[in-house]
């Protein structure tokens, strides 16, 4: 790949999973991996158990906010993850669509919450072997 690969993380509030795997990405992928996250229906607030989960493994979320996912959005991302959003999210061909069942954390404590962050972390890291994997078959 010539240009920063992107990728999309949706889910409907963008208040928890889909702020998680933001920040999980940009953790462990650093600035090799464009990140964007998005809810169908956005809540006014990241959710306060996932923000202290990511602080419990050093990453700070406290600053973000739910975003509205829009069609340019999608448009703009190689990978579109969805996370529970179902048919509010607009399809386009030549993306990477992948749905992440993970339960949801809205309304949970932080202990219940820790599970759910280190199941996104597992799946970060399996994506990020997979957009490098491409990466280097699609430039050899």
């Amino acid at each position: 790949m010539s240009e920063k690969p992107s990728v999309l993380f949706v889910c409907v509030h963008n208040a928890g999973r889909s702020q998680m795997a933001a920040a999980w990405l940009t953790h462990l992928a650093g600035d090799r991996i464009e990140v964007r996250s998005a809810g169908s229906a956005p809540a006014d607030e990241v959710n306060p158990a996932a923000v202290e989960a990511m602080r419990e493994a050093g990453i700070d979320i406290s600053a973000e906010t739910p975003k509205v996912l829009t069609v340019e959005a999608v448009q703009a991302s190689d990978y579109v993850i969805t996370m529970g959003c179902g048919d509010t999210c607009p399809v386009f061909p030549g993306k990477r669509y992948l749905d992440w069942k993970l339960d949801d954390p809205a309304g949970q404590g932080v202990a219940a919450v820790r599970p759910i962050r280190d199941e996104i972390k597992a799946r970060i890291e399996a994506l990020i072997a997979e957009i490098d994997a491409g990466a280097v078959r699609t430039e050899a």
